[in-house]
C-alpha cells in the first residue's frame, strides 16, 4: 500500500476478540485492516461446533452495540438459571434471572457461530480483510530510531508472508494464546500447566435442561452442563490429563454411564454423546499487554482456567476498554496510539486480567482436591454464599460485568 495512506487500525487474528475489535473501529468510521490465516469455516446450524461459551451481558452488550448481536442470538440459548454444588456435600449457589429482574443471566453460542457472524459483519462494515495471510515482521516506529518523517513516526509496520507490507497507528494483537504478534514483539508470558483437561461434547439426558447452566465440583475438577438450543447439553469436563485421555478412547456407553455417574444423574442418564474432544489448560499472562503501538488483546494477553466460563468475557472486556480509548482519542482528534493512553489502557486491563486469572486458579485448587479441609469446608461455603441476602446477585453481576 502507499506509505502516505497508513490504517488508523491493523488487527491480526479473527476470532471473536479480535473480530470484535476491528468491527469496533470500523464502526466508529476508522480504518481498519484484518489479518488472518484462513477464513472461518461456514456456520452449519446441523454440525454444531464442540467449543461453546458463556457469554455474560456486557459481551452481550458490546455486540449489540457492534450490531452483531442480532444474527448470533437467533441461534444462541439463553440460561435463565444457574446451580453450583460439591459433590462432597453441603448447600448450592444458585443463581435466577427472575430474581435480578433479567430475562436471562447469559447466553451460549459456539464459536464457529460468533466466527461466522463476525466475519460477515467485518465484511459489511468496510473492513479491508488480508486473508490468507501471515504477518511475518513487525517493525517498530519510525521515531523510536530517530530516522522517520511525518506520518512515519505514529505507525508500525507490517510485512506480510505474500511481500506486501502495511502500516497502522495501532496494531491489536489478537491472534491466541501462541501469539506469534507477542513473540515478534519480544513480550515474555507466564505460564502455568494445571495437568489438566477440558472435555467437550454435545449430550441428550433423560430430562430437559430447563434452560439451566449446572456445575457440579468433583476432587478430579468440575463438570459443567450448559443448556443448548436443540434440547441438548453442552458439557465441559475438566479431568486430569491421563484420564481425559481414557475417556476419549471408550466407547459411547461407557462414556455416558461415567459422565452420568460425574454429574450424579442430575438430569437422569446421559443417553446419547456427540463426537468427543479435549484441550489442555493452563494460566497464561502476558509480562505486558502493551509494546509500543502494538496492543494484545483476549488470549493473546491472558488464559485463564475454563470452570467459570469467564475466558471469552474477560477478552471482551479488552475490547471494550478498548472501544472506549479509540472513541475518546477520535472525539478529541488526538492520536490513537499514544504511549499514556495505551499506559493507562494496560494498567486497566492487565490488573483486571491477574485479579481473574488468579481467581479462577484459586477456586480450581480449592475445589479440585480431597484433602480433609477443603471438602469440609466447601461446600458449606457454596451454601452460605446462596443464603446471605444479596450475595449471589452481587457475585453474579460481578461475573456478568453489569
Amino acid at each position: 500500500m502507499s506509505r502516505r495512506t497508513p490504517f488508523d487500525v491493523a488487527v491480526v487474528g479473527a476470532g471473536v476478540v479480535g473480530a470484535s475489535a476491528a468491527l469496533a473501529g470500523a464502526r466508529m468510521g476508522l480504518r481498519v485492516a484484518m489479518i488472518e490465516a484462513r477464513a472461518p469455516t461456514p456456520w452449519r446450524a446441523d454440525a454444531p461446533d464442540l467449543r461453546v461459551f458463556a457469554l455474560a451481558q456486557d459481551g452481550i452488550d458490546l455486540l449489540a452495540g457492534l450490531g452483531a448481536w442480532d444474527t448470533i442470538a437467533a441461534h444462541a440459548q439463553p440460561y435463565r438459571t444457574m446451580r453450583v454444588w460439591d459433590a462432597a456435600g453441603g448447600g448450592a449457589l444458585c443463581f435466577d434471572a427472575q430474581r435480578y429482574g433479567r430475562a436471562a443471566l447469559g447466553w451460549i453460542a459456539e464459536q464457529g457461530l460468533l466466527a461466522d457472524r463476525l466475519w460477515a459483519a467485518m465484511q459489511q462494515a468496510g473492513v479491508t480483510l488480508h486473508c490468507p495471510r501471515r504477518v511475518v515482521a513487525v517493525e517498530d516506529q519510525a521515531s523510536a530510531r530517530g530516522d522517520g518523517e511525518g506520518d512515519d513516526r505514529e505507525t508500525v509496520t507490517l510485512r506480510l508472508d505474500d511481500h506486501s507490507a502495511l502500516r497502522a497507528r495501532l496494531l491489536i494483537a489478537a491472534d491466541g494464546a501462541d501469539s506469534q504478534l507477542r513473540t515478534l514483539a519480544r513480550i515474555e508470558v507466564k505460564r502455568h500447566d494445571y495437568g489438566q483437561r477440558g472435555l467437550v461434547a454435545f449430550v441428550q439426558c433423560e430430562r430437559p435442561h430447563a434452560d439451566t447452566a449446572w456445575q457440579r465440583f468433583l476432587p478430579t475438577g468440575p463438570v459443567a452442563f450448559l443448556p443448548f438450543r436443540d434440547g441438548r447439553c453442552s458439557i465441559v469436563w475438566t479431568l486430569p490429563d491421563a484420564e481425559a485421555v481414557r475417556l476419549l478412547a471408550v466407547d459411547d456407553e461407557t462414556f455416558c454411564g461415567e459422565l452420568t455417574r460425574a454429574f450424579d444423574a442430575t438430569l437422569g442418564e446421559v443417553v446419547a454423546v456427540s463426537a468427543r474432544a479435549a484441550f489442555p489448560l493452563r494460566r497464561q499472562l502476558a509480562e505486558r499487554f502493551v509494546s509500543g503501538r502494538i496492543v494484545l488483546c483476549g488470549d493473546a494477553a491472558h488464559a485463564v482456567h475454563p470452570l467459570a466460563g469467564q475466558g471469552l468475557n474477560v477478552g471482551l472486556r479488552d475490547v471494550i476498554a478498548l472501544r472506549s480509548l479509540l472513541q475518546d482519542a477520535f472525539a478529541r482528534g488526538t492520536d490513537i496510539g499514544s504511549p499514556s493512553r495505551l499506559a493507562r489502557w494496560q494498567r486497566q486491563r492487565r490488573s483486571e486480567s491477574a485479579a481473574a486469572a488468579w481467581t479462577f486458579d484459586g477456586i480450581n485448587r480449592l475445589f479440585s482436591n480431597d484433602a480433609p479441609l477443603p471438602t469440609l469446608a466447601r461446600g458449606h461455603l457454596l451454601g452460605l454464599a446462596g443464603r446471605i441476602p444479596g450475595l449471589d446477585a452481587l457475585l453474579w453481576k460481578r461475573a456478568a460485568g453489569v
